[in-house]
């Protein structure tokens, strides 16, 4: 029995890639690793197959959320059955309370990467991911208690708004947490994922490194996902690996759109260098 390793971000910020890029590294395998296998190495909180020994047989997208909440510590506690090792678990919760139940069981927790992106970015994909228009999205992004829909393959995922989340699980520094920014790890991979494997105190040859990278790269996933499809891809997109770069916000958002995030998101964009030059943050 292991303990619980989450991998945690705000929707559409770079969590597939990190779960892409662990699945490669730790299993190794001669061939890049299926992406609609990916969750045979990392596991999903949001999956009802975790749920369903606890409602009484009932189907999860018949329970409400806080029928969904007081499960969910014993659904952690099981995963850590997983594997006989550390297990780690992929979650777009933030890092709090609903219902009065926590949404990280921290008796069963070892650490947490978590993987932050400008909002800018966010929320163009979370519009594509949730079909919603811009200004939709941008209102979503701010709503405090926004959770994801109930449905037949995933339970609800309490998100709040995109500020909340990011303070909730980057507030209090601790050696159990790794901090990324999706932009560094664009920029550099070596690096960023170089700080990924310290934090995990796993000792891979640079050869095996750089496999794990070109075998996750964006590149890779996207050639995979338009030959078989992708499970996760939303029924409102095209394609779950839409562009795979930063700054596309610079040529869709208009400047009443960027003040309005900036605005709303002001605080915890400048902790991450998020502002844009010559936009007042509020």
């Amino acid at each position: 029995m292991g303990r619980l390793i989450w991998l945690a971000s705000y929707p559409k910020s770079g969590n597939t890639w990190m779960r892409a890029f662990l699945h490669n590294l730790f299993r190794n395998p001669p061939k890049p690793a299926g992406i609609n296998e990916l969750d045979q190495f990392c596991l999903s909180e949001s999956k009802p197959h975790w749920y369903l020994p606890y409602t009484g047989g009932q189907p999860t997208e018949n329970l409400s959320l806080a029928e969904i909440m007081a499960i969910r510590p014993r659904t952690h506690q099981d995963m850590t059955r997983a594997f006989p090792d550390s297990v780690f678990v992929k979650t777009h919760n933030f890092l709090g309370e609903s219902h009065g139940y926590p949404l990280v069981n921290q008796a069963v927790t070892a650490g947490a990467i978590y993987i932050v992106r400008n909002p800018l970015d966010v929320t163009l994909s979370a519009a594509d991911h949730f079909g919603l228009s811009i200004d939709q999205a941008v209102d979503f992004m701010a709503t405090e208690g926004a959770a994801t829909v109930n449905s037949a393959s995933n339970v609800p995922e309490v998100l709040s708004s995109w500020s909340s989340h990011v303070k909730s699980w980057t507030q209090n520094p601790h050696p159990a947490l790794l901090v990324l920014r999706y932009e560094d790890m664009l920029e550099n991979p070596k690096d960023a994922f170089s700080r990924v494997v310290s934090f995990l105190r796993l000792p891979p040859s640079p050869q095996r490194l750089d496999k794990a990278l070109r075998f996750s790269s964006f590149k890779e996933l996207s050639k995979q996902e338009k030959k078989a499809g992708f499970r996760e891809r939303s029924q409102n997109s095209q394609s779950f690996f839409r562009v795979g770069r930063r700054d596309q916000w610079r040529e869709v958002l208009t400047q009443d759109q960027i003040a309005r995030i900036v605005e709303l998101q002001g605080a915890q964009m400048r902790r991450f260098g998020y502002i844009p030059d010559g936009v007042a943050a509020g």
